[in-house]
């Protein structure tokens, strides 16, 4: 058996080896003679495209006999017109009521009769039955009269008098602090000051702020400042710490708002418009009003 195989491969071998040998040898064309260099290259086909154009130097051989010109020089570009597209959605429009072919034909993909065939229903009906949002019980609510406000430490404030962004001898508003970055740009009612830092005030400071917590009333006092609270609105916000908003579309600046009377103990005056550069210093009857309060 193995006897049979090997002499079936030798003899298939020494056929293959005589047909190579037979064939008579291949025999290719001799190379085109050598372009001039001032010979310029054949005109490609114009594109309606933005890229550059770049041709190849094929020799003949390597092309085959097919698509040369000026003796086995091929000119060809990377985009082609075959390749240029539209542009065109990913996913096309669903086309209903168009045949069956299309799969949604007739009824259009609603079935036959029923309530979601014929029309639409209320957001969030479940068939009869008690829907979701009744289902859920009630939890909390949500105060009508509440205050956010941005807060600020004094030691925030001393770093930025002694980086020489703040001028410590004018008064502090809330646009002061806005423009140098100890706030975020979102004031929503107002600014806070609080006690963080208090140690680094040692020299006497003027702010107007909307609240003001007692540790940090207590330093600035102490180094021979003051803190008043003031009343803004959210116009009144806008209009000190965006006059330019109101410049820039032709209006003028509001009239300073009063205070609620459930935040009239809370204040200690109404806020000016434009920024104050001037602080107004408390009288006695406002200081022994402020005291008794506090």
């Amino acid at each position: 058996m193995i006897r049979r195989r090997l002499s079936s491969l030798l003899s298939s071998s020494s056929l293959s080896r005589a047909y190579l040998t037979s064939r008579p040898p291949l025999r290719l064309p001799p190379p085109p003679p050598p372009l001039p260099p001032s010979l310029p290259l054949p005109p490609s086909l114009p594109l309606r495209s933005h890229r550059p154009q770049r041709f190849h130097l094929l020799p003949s051989s390597a092309i085959g006999g097919r698509g040369q010109c000026c003796g086995g020089v091929r000119a060809y570009s990377l985009l082609s017109l075959n390749d240029l597209r539209d542009s065109q959605p990913k996913k096309q429009k669903k086309r209903k009521g168009r045949g069956i072919g299309s799969g949604l034909g007739k009824t259009a993909g609603r079935g036959h009769k029923g309530q979601k065939a014929r029309g639409t229903m209320k957001f969030g009906f479940e068939g009869g039955q008690t829907p979701l949002r009744r289902r859920v019980p009630k939890r909390g609510f949500k105060n009508p009269f509440s205050l956010t406000f941005q807060p600020v430490g004094l030691g925030k404030i001393a770093k930025l008098i002694n980086a020489g962004k703040i001028d410590s001898s004018e008064l502090i508003t809330m646009k002061t602090l806005k423009d140098v970055g100890a706030i975020g740009k979102q004031i929503k009612d107002g600014v806070r000051l609080m006690g963080r830092g208090a140690e680094q005030i040692q020299w006497p400071i003027h702010l107007e702020v909307s609240r003001v917590t007692i540790r940090a009333k207590a330093a600035v006092e102490a180094a021979g400042g003051s803190v008043r609270r003031v009343y803004y609105n959210k116009l009144g916000l806008r209009a000190l710490v965006k006059p330019e908003w109101f410049e820039k579309k032709g209006r003028l600046l509001p009239k300073p708002a009063r205070p609620p009377p459930k935040q009239m103990d809370k204040v200690d005056s109404i806020g000016r418009l434009p920024a104050p550069t001037k602080p107004i210093l408390f009288l006695t009857e406002e200081k022994e009003a402020v005291a008794t309060v506090s």
